[in-house]
C-alpha cells in the first residue's frame, strides 16, 4: 500500500468515522480490524484501526468536556477541587454525563491514586485518551505493507501509552516487535538496546523484568551460575539451577546469538546461558507435569520424555533449541570453558533430530559466524 493508498484510507475513515462510532464501540472497532488484519484485507484493517483511536479520543474527551460542564457551574465552582462532594453533588442532582465519565474513570484508573483531586480526574480523563492497542495495530498494518518507518512509529506512540494496555505484560510483546524491526533496518544499536529494555527494563507491572538482570548487584550471581557449569557440567547445572521466565526467554536468545554472530562470545555467553537455563526449566516442568515421580538427571534422560511427546519436539524448532545449544557451546570454546562445550558438542552430536546442528557437531567442528544474526 503507497502512503497516498494510506492517506486515502485515512480520509475516508474520517469521512465515515462520525456515523460509525455512534453504532459500534471503540473495542469492538478493533477487534473487527483484527479479524480484516488476519484476513489479508489490509486496506479496510487500517481504516477500522484507526476508526478504534479516534473513537476513543472523542469518547473520553466527550467525558472530559461533561466533567469540565459541570464544574463550571458557579455552585460546583465554589466546591474547589473536593472530589468526594463533587461526587455527592453529581449523585444528589442525578448528573448521569458526569457519573458516567466519573465511573468510566474509576473503572481503568485507581480512585485512591487521584488523592480526591478533581484536577487529577481531569488529567486521568485526557491521558485515557490514548489507545496503545490500536497504535499498534496500525504498526502490524504498515508493516505489513512496507511502510517500516509509520510502523515503527506507531510501535513507539504504543509504547509510550503502555501504562494504559488492558494486559500490561503486552509492553514486552511491543519491544520484541521494534526490536524486529530494526532488525529488519539493520539497525543493530537500536535493535540491542530494545532487547536489553526486556530484559533489563520495566513495564507497568514490572513483569518485563529479570530479576538476575535488573541491576549490577546480580553480575556475582550470574558469575557464580557460570563457574558451576564450567566445573561441574551441563547436567550439574541444571539440577541446581531453574529460572522460568518465558517472557525475556527470547531477547536472552536473540541477543546471545547476535553477541555470538558479532565475536562477542563473552556477552554470548551471559545470554545464551540464560536462554538454555530457562528452555530447559520449561521441558523439565513439562515433564514434572506429566509424571509426578520426574527427577532431573541428564539432559539424554529429560530427552527420552521428550521424544514421546510431539507437541515438545515441536517447541524446541520453536524455540531454535539446538541452534542455541550449537550457539552457546561454541562460545563457551571461545571463551576457553572446554568441558561444557564438550558435553553440549557430544549432545548434539546424539541427536538426529538437530539437523545442521547435529551435523556441525558431529564434524567436531567450531561454527564461527560473522555476518548478521536472522532473527525469527
Amino acid at each position: 500500500m503507497t502512503k497516498k493508498l494510506i492517506l486515502l484510507c485515512l480520509f475516508f475513515s474520517a469521512l465515515s468515522f462520525a456515523s460509525a462510532q455512534s453504532e459500534i464501540p471503540w473495542w469492538f472497532r478493533l477487534e473487527q480490524g483484527k479479524q480484516l488484519f488476519r484476513s489479508g484485507a489490509y486496506g479496510d484493517a487500517l481504516i477500522a484501526f484507526e476508526d478504534a483511536r479516534q473513537g476513543r479520543i472523542q469518547d473520553f474527551a466527550r467525558m472530559e468536556d461533561d466533567m469540565i460542564l459541570l464544574l463550571s457551574h458557579p455552585d460546583v465552582r465554589l466546591i474547589g477541587d473536593a472530589l468526594d462532594i463533587i461526587e455527592i453533588y453529581i449523585a444528589a442532582l442525578h448528573e448521569t454525563r458526569a457519573a458516567r465519565a466519573l465511573s468510566e474513570l474509576y473503572h481503568r484508573v485507581p480512585r485512591d491514586s487521584l488523592g480526591g483531586s478533581v484536577n487529577r480526574a481531569l488529567e486521568e480523563l485526557d491521558r485515557l485518551k490514548g489507545y496503545p492497542e490500536a497504535e499498534f495495530w496500525l504498526g502490524e498494518t504498515y508493516w505489513v505493507e512496507g511502510e517500516l518507518s509509520l510502523a515503527l512509529r506507531q510501535y513507539e506512540k504504543a509504547y509510550r501509552d503502555r501504562s494504559l494496555l488492558e494486559i500490561p505484560e503486552f509492553d514486552v510483546e511491543i519491544l520484541y516487535r521494534m526490536a524486529e524491526l530494526h532488525r529488519v533496518r539493520q539497525e543493530y544499536q537500536e535493535m540491542e538496546m530494545r532487547l536489553r529494555e526486556i530484559i533489563s527494563g520495566t513495564g507497568p507491572t514490572q513483569e518485563g523484568r529479570d530479576m538476575f538482570w535488573a541491576d549490577n548487584s546480580m553480575i556475582q550471581i550470574r558469575a557464580a551460575m557460570l563457574r558451576l557449569m564450567e566445573n561441574e557440567g551441563i547436567d550439574r547445572f541444571l539440577v541446581i539451577y531453574r529460572y522460568e521466565n518465558h517472557l525475556t526467554e527470547r531477547a536472552h536468545r536473540l541477543l546471545g546469538s547476535f553477541f555470538y554472530t558479532q565475536g562477542r562470545y563473552t556477552s554470548a555467553v551471559e545470554h545464551l546461558l540464560f536462554s538454555f537455563l530457562i528452555q530447559n526449566t520449561l521441558l523439565i516442568n513439562q515433564a514434572l507435569l506429566a509424571e509426578f515421580d520426574f527427577t532431573y538427571t541428564s539432559l539424554s534422560e529429560l530427552f527420552i520424555f521428550i521424544n514421546s511427546r510431539p507437541d515438545l519436539m515441536a517447541l524446541l524448532d520453536q524455540m531454535e533449541y539446538y541452534r542455541v545449544l550449537s550457539y552457546l557451546a561454541s562460545s563457551l570454546q571461545a571463551t576457553g570453558r572446554t568441558r561444557p562445550a564438550a558435553e553440549l558438542w557430544a549432545f548434539l552430536a546424539s541427536r538426529a533430530d538437530a539437523g545442521v546442528w547435529g551435523d556441525r557437531a558431529r564434524r567436531n567442528s567450531l561454527p564461527i559466524v560473522d555476518v548478521p544474526i536472522e532473527l525469527p
